[in-house]
């Protein structure tokens, strides 16, 4: 098809669409145009940057401002790959950056596109995630199915036995039988997770969020600090309130008993609205990340990439269900949920597409 004058798309909606980080900048280097994509992948509000700046406005690129100076000086362009870019103390993001000149009005410029490769590699691997959830899925179904028969004709027996032998001393050993028989068939069932797809219904994030912690607060005591920083344009989300309640609460009891013993205990409650954002390989307009953080040790690397499988746990009295079974209402939601830790900050992300409207 052949655009005509009256149907060709004007450059700043195609410029909001793209998943790629485009920012503008003057002879001043100062922030003229900053696309979405730039906004997610920076961490920055349009509003706040235009007009400042870059190293103000975006401080991604405070180190870099010098190569930006004798790019505008002698109109010349560059790229860089696997540029590593930080802001403050937060974790870096990776990028392929082209710099290109450019003219506004008579004045020169410089455009340049950002390409997260961290935004790549975490495709592939919420893609890797799923594989290997669904296929954990599919084993633990099978090994529950094996379990389940010969535990009910375990208990079965057991109760005819008690009937048989009605004398107390039989009967301690025959309720032995079937409280252990009772307690494997509830295993299982917490590792089947959930039998009854969500119900859905409309659902503040912000009022889930509260409901988490205040039974956080009510169960720890004084000893834990909560703080909030949430994002009030966040709007009401299609859930079902119980089970998305149960997956935040999983995670924040898990960061309670990280932080046992810890006398700055610090557990943060956030959530954060992100554009053209891709999870499980589909790209949504806007998400809602909620973050559930806290200041304690740390997971070990080892352990890092497996806690999600179940009976994987960092805690010798844990069970190693409440993560799978996190991940899995949230995938019930079309989400996910993504974690990063290191010594004195680890973050679970919970993400979950916001409407489209």
């Amino acid at each position: 098809m052949k655009f005509t004058a009256r149907t060709r798309l004007k450059s700043e909606l195609v410029l909001e669409s793209v998943t790629t980080g485009i920012i503008a900048v003057d002879a001043r280097l100062c922030v003229g145009h900053i696309n979405p994509a730039a906004e997610t992948l920076f961490g920055v509000s349009e509003g706040h940057a235009l007009g400042e700046p870059l190293h103000i406005a975006v401080p991604h690129f405070s180190h870099h401002m010098e190569r930006l100076r004798q790019a505008i000086a002698t109109t010349s362009g560059f790229i860089e790959r696997e540029l590593e870019m930080r802001r403050g103390q937060d974790r870096p993001i990776t990028v392929d950056l082209i710099v290109t000149p450019a003219l506004f009005g008579k004045q020169p410029g410089l455009v340049m596109e950002a390409t997260a490769l961290d935004r790549h590699l975490r495709i592939s691997r919420d893609e890797w995630l799923q594989a290997q959830f669904d296929a954990g899925r599919q084993l633990i179904r099978g090994l529950a199915h094996e379990i389940k028969n010969p535990l009910g004709g375990i208990r079965g027996a057991a109760q005819l036995l008690e009937h048989e032998f009605p004398d107390s001393v039989h009967r301690e050993y025959t309720q032995v039988i079937t409280r252990e028989a009772d307690r494997l068939q509830n295993l299982v069932d917490r590792m089947l997770g959930p039998n009854r797809m969500p119900v859905r219904d409309t659902l503040n994030v912000h009022a889930m969020l509260e409901h988490v912690r205040h039974l956080i607060e009510a169960e720890a005591g004084e000893w834990l600090t909560v703080e909030r920083d949430y994002d009030p344009s966040i709007p009401d989300i299609e859930g079902d309130r119980e089970q998305l309640v149960q997956s935040a609460l999983n995670i924040a009891r898990n960061a309670m008993q990280a932080l046992e013993g810890q006398e700055d205990a610090t557990l943060t409650l956030r959530t954060r609205v992100r554009r053209q954002h891709t999870i499980a390989g589909t790209l949504h307009r806007m998400v809602a990340q909620i973050d559930i953080e806290d200041n304690g040790p740390g997971i070990p690397q080892t352990l890092l990439e497996k806690i999600f499988y179940p009976m994987v746990t960092t805690r010798a009295t844990g069970s190693g269900l409440g993560l799978p079974i996190s991940q899995y209402l949230v995938h019930g939601h079309h989400g996910i949920i993504e974690c990063h830790s290191r010594t004195g900050c680890t973050t679970f992300s919970i993400y979950l597409p916001l409407p489209s409207s």
